[in-house]
Formats: structure tokens, C-alpha cells, sequence
């Protein structure tokens, strides 16, 4: 048995200095001081945090948004957070588009967090690869800096190509691709999808993998790719630091993942469990569900 624990969207936020506020920054922060700050709550993380702890996890995938404004200081702060769930050997790690939000930042989540971000060649690049107890990790990159009031993500045909081989490389495992953006979005989200979404879709329905986890949308949600074969399980997950439930978006929680199986015959099994904050701001099991 494998657990692994997925994680998302942290939003740590701290008050800038006026002369950071420029560009899409200063909307951010106009957009965080009128709704976002009420939502995201760096005591509901730690609730969190303290709640995933205590469970007996092989490994810990973390989304991208660890940050809001891809601020130093936030960089900083995630960086600790990053210390206290885990070794770089036990937490994998992918930027958001929040962790890349205007383009002067695009190598701080690696300078801050790279060896979160370093596959078992000990390169840091994307897409990377970790290998764990019969389970692959494929970590792709989504997170591109946009214009304002947009929050798009791109992967780019270098990265899609490196995927190709990863899961051809990598089929004796189960293969577990880790992206910020879901792969398929809804035309209300047009101006935060995945702009090559279709193009990832045609790499997964010829190659196949066992699971595809994201963030990005603050929802809990499950939607069935097609693969080679077998339908690819592809999961959502909410905002770690949400106080409550809000518009389309859920309360804080995350998801672990029961992995068994394996050999020869590829005679896999994967149980989710979900962990979620209630209104009165105890966290407990709300789905248990055989996905694969």
C-alpha cells in the first residue's frame, strides 16, 4: 500500500510594499483586500496542515498556489510551510499561476523550492519524474504569467512531448500526473483554463495513466478522460485554506490516495478518501470511493 496525500492552493498572502504593486500585482491585491483575504485564512491552513500531519502519508503532492502575489516574502513563507509536512524526498511540488504571476518571477518557485521541484535524475526541469514504491509522479507545469483578469495556464509542445515519453518510459507504474490547471474546463472558465488542454487530453488518451491530480478551480471534482483502454480518473481538489464553502468554490480540504497493486499484470487499485473542513470547523472523511 501507497498513501498519497494531494494538496492545493494555499494562497499564502502577506501585505506588499506599495512599490511591489505594479501591473496585474496591484489588481491582485485590490481583488485580495476586497474578497480573497476573508477566504483565504492562513489559520485554516494550519488547521489543515496539522490534520495531514497526523496521517500516516508515503508522499505528498502539492498543486501549485502555494502563494498569492509571487511576492519574496511569500516565496519565503511557503518555503517553511514546505519544511514542516515533509522532506523534498517525501513533498512534490508544481507552481500555479499565482506562483508565476507576473513574468520577472517565472524561476522563483525553482530558486525557492526546487528541491521540491527535482525528479530522481536530479535535474531541475519540467515535466519531472518521480519514482516511489511502484508509483510514478509526473509533474508538469501549467503555471504561466497572464495578463489582468485572466488566469490561463499553458504547458507548450516541449512539455507535452516530455510527458509522451515519461508515460511510455514509465508503464510498469502507476502513473500519477500532477498538473495546476484541470484538463477540461467549462465555457464560464474560459479565462482560467488550460489553453492546451485539448493537446494534454491527446498525449493522455494515446499514452494512458492511472490518474491525473489538479487544483486550480477550489473544487472538489472528478471527470473521466479517455485512454487507451480504461478511462483515466482526473481529480479536483478544494482550496487548502478556505474558511467555507463560497459561490461554486469549497471549503478547505484534500484528498489521499490508497495505491495497491501493481506486478506483471498491472492489477492496480486506488481507494480516495476526502478530508474536508465542515462549517463548524471540524475536519473529517466526507468520501470514500474506489477510482481505479
Amino acid at each position: 500500500m501507497f498513501v498519497l496525500a494531494h494538496i492545493s492552493d494555499l494562497h499564502m498572502a502577506l501585505q506588499p510594499r506599495l512599490t511591489q504593486l505594479v501591473s496585474k500585482r496591484g489588481l491582485g491585491f485590490i481583488n485580495w483586500h476586497r474578497k480573497r483575504k476573508y477566504i483565504h485564512r492562513r489559520e485554516i491552513l494550519d488547521e489543515m496542515t496539522r490534520d495531514l500531519k497526523a496521517q500516516a502519508t508515503d508522499h505528498i503532492a502539492v498543486t501549485g498556489d502555494l502563494v498569492n502575489l509571487s511576492l519574496p516574502i511569500e516565496y519565503q513563507l511557503a518555503g517553511e510551510w514546505l519544511k514542516t509536512i515533509g522532506s523534498p524526498q517525501n513533498v512534490t511540488v508544481i507552481p500555479g499561476n499565482h506562483d508565476v504571476y507576473v513574468r520577472q518571477v517565472t524561476q522563483a518557485p525553482a530558486q525557492y523550492w526546487g528541491d521540491y521541484m527535482t525528479g530522481d535524475d536530479g535535474v531541475q526541469r519540467l515535466p519531472f519524474l518521480r519514482r516511489r514504491n511502484g508509483v510514478a509522479l509526473i509533474a508538469l507545469s501549467s503555471g504561466v504569467a497572464t495578463g489582468p483578469f485572466m488566469a490561463t495556464g499553458r504547458l507548450g509542445a516541449r512539455q507535452l512531448q516530455r510527458l509522451a515519453e515519461l508515460l511510455d518510459q514509465t508503464r510498469d507504474a502507476f502513473r500519477i500526473v500532477l498538473i495546476h490547471h484541470p484538463p477540461l474546463s467549462p465555457p464560464q472558465r474560459h479565462l482560467r483554463r488550460l489553453v492546451d488542454a485539448p493537446n494534454l487530453r491527446g498525449v493522455l488518451a494515446e499514452k494512458g495513466a492511472e490518474l491525473l491530480l489538479h487544483g486550480h478551480d477550489h473544487q472538489r471534482a472528478l471527470i473521466w478522460l479517455e485512454g487507451p483502454g480504461k478511462d483515466i480518473p482526473a481529480i479536483g481538489v478544494p482550496s487548502a485554506s478556505a474558511k467555507a464553502r463560497h459561490g461554486e468554490e469549497d471549503g478547505a480540504g484534500y484528498h489521499l490516495f490508497n495505491i495497491d497493486g501493481g506486478g506483471g499484470g498491472g492489477n492496480w487499485r486506488c481507494d480516495m478518501i476526502a478530508r474536508q473542513r465542515s462549517a463548524d470547523g471540524t475536519i473529517g472523511v466526507t468520501e470514500r470511493r474506489t477510482i481505479y
